[in-house]
């Protein structure tokens, strides 16, 4: 199943980028720097300021984490297909043993490795996975959820700044969750399938 959704992430990430440019691979996008500032917005959700009361805001630390595996795909796609490099992903998290612990100083770890290699940290991914008690099916799950709102707003107008986030009175992230929660998330295509509704329910909006 993991390999299964892992190859559904990757070829997902490759379709998203394709779609931004079909020449992706080719252009060397600095992905380790995107992965960088996501991880200070991270920090920020979670809380770092010692002069003030914070609490870690759980969903939106995991939104930005689930940001952080989008780039973190698509820096692992420069180096072969999906099939085959899921191949090799799943291997090194099959090898890693993540506990919970300091998720600030696992965090900088991260972020230090990203900026010195250039590449993902996977296994400083899944140790801050660990941290904040995001399993591989919630991930998968908020990853097909973000990556198919960010394609079917680029098919909708976003790029030129035609396409309106907000419809029927809600935003389009709000639509696309309560969609999610009806479909199988196990089923191999709940990414096309959870396109597909949103697409239709979009498309009686503006015939309503």
């Amino acid at each position: 199943m993991k390999k299964q959704q892992l190859q559904v992430m990757l070829r997902l990430q490759d379709e998203i980028n394709s779609v931004v440019n079909t020449e992706w691979r080719g252009q060397n996008f600095p992905w380790y720097r995107a992965i960088w500032v996501e991880s200070a917005e991270l920090l920020d959700h979670y809380g770092w300021k010692w002069w003030k009361k914070q609490s870690p805001e759980m969903d939106q630390v995991k939104l930005e984490l689930v940001d952080i595996w989008h780039f973190g795909l698509s820096l692992e796609l420069q180096h072969g297909a999906p099939e085959v490099v899921a191949e090799r992903m799943l291997g090194e998290l099959e090898a890693t043993t993540a506990r919970a612990g300091d998720f600030r100083e696992h965090l900088e770890a991260f972020t230090l490795n990203t900026l010195a290699s250039r590449s993902f940290d996977l296994v400083g991914f899944a140790q801050l996975m660990a941290d904040v008690e995001l399993d591989f099916a919630e991930l998968y799950r908020r990853y097909v959820g973000k990556n198919v709102l960010n394609r079917f707003r680029q098919d909708n107008g976003y790029k030129d700044g035609s396409y309106v986030k907000t419809w029927q009175g809600r935003e389009d992230n709000e639509h696309l969750a309560e969609l999610a929660g009806s479909l199988d998330t196990a089923a191999a295509d709940y990414g096309e399938q959870l396109y597909l509704a949103l697409e239709s329910r979009y498309q009686s909006t503006a015939v309503a």
